[in-house]
């Protein structure tokens, strides 16, 4: 008598224990490989860049111009000269031990991984994020970066330009990378989608 083979579904169906044992084992593995490294907190604050609107220009135009000055200044805050200006304002305890005794490479390289900016388009305002291995580490460095902004920020786009902080630095609860949530997710997908290949070319 010739039997057919068992439809994916049924054997799914029946084995459905040993697919999600697997599941879990790959997201405990993925969530203790990301316990290995260094968690890290964000801290969040928002600057807004008003630029001093001339006589005949349209608010669209002046709310243009303040995005693209955010542009340019989310850029400028990865450079090493900005980094010096921030690391001289002493009142911000941030932990400076990373980026002392490497290479300028490293040191630049880390300093890119340590803040953020990002623009808020049709608003002129600009999203500022810093990391720290504790929340007041988070966010005295944002403080820093929010201060040499207000401060020094004219020096990168011109006098026509003012940066004021609207919203101080705030930490996140949890820690923000890695994101251990998340990649427990990731890893319980990538069981199911190894049992489910399994099954299917076992059976199809």
């Amino acid at each position: 008598m010739f039997l057919f083979p068992s439809h994916p579904s049924a054997v799914i169906n029946k084995r459905w224990k040993a697919i999600f044992a697997v599941c879990v084992l790959f997201a405990l593995g993925s969530c203790g490989i990301t316990a290995l490294f260094p968690f890290e907190y964000r801290a969040d604050a928002q600057v807004l860049i008003i630029s001093k609107s001339r006589y005949g220009v349209d608010p669209y135009t002046v709310v243009k111009s303040a995005e693209r000055v955010g542009e340019n200044i989310a850029e400028v805050m990865k450079t090493d000269d900005f980094f010096e200006k921030v690391t001289l304002l002493r009142q911000y305890p941030f932990d400076r031990s990373v980026f002392e005794e490497v290479s300028p490479r490293v040191r630049r390289r880390r300093w890119q991984k340590a803040v953020s900016a990002s623009v808020v388009y049709g608003t002129g305002v600009l999203n500022v994020g810093a990391y720290g291995r504790t929340p007041k580490a988070a966010v005295d460095l944002a403080g820093a970066v929010v201060e040499t902004l207000e401060t020094k920020g004219w020096e990168y786009v011109g006098g026509d330009v003012t940066i004021r902080a609207v919203n101080h630095p705030a930490a996140t609860r949890f820690p923000a990378r890695p994101n251990i949530f998340l990649n427990t997710f990731f890893g319980f997908l990538a069981g199911l989608l190894l049992m489910g290949t399994l099954v299917f070319r076992r059976y199809a």
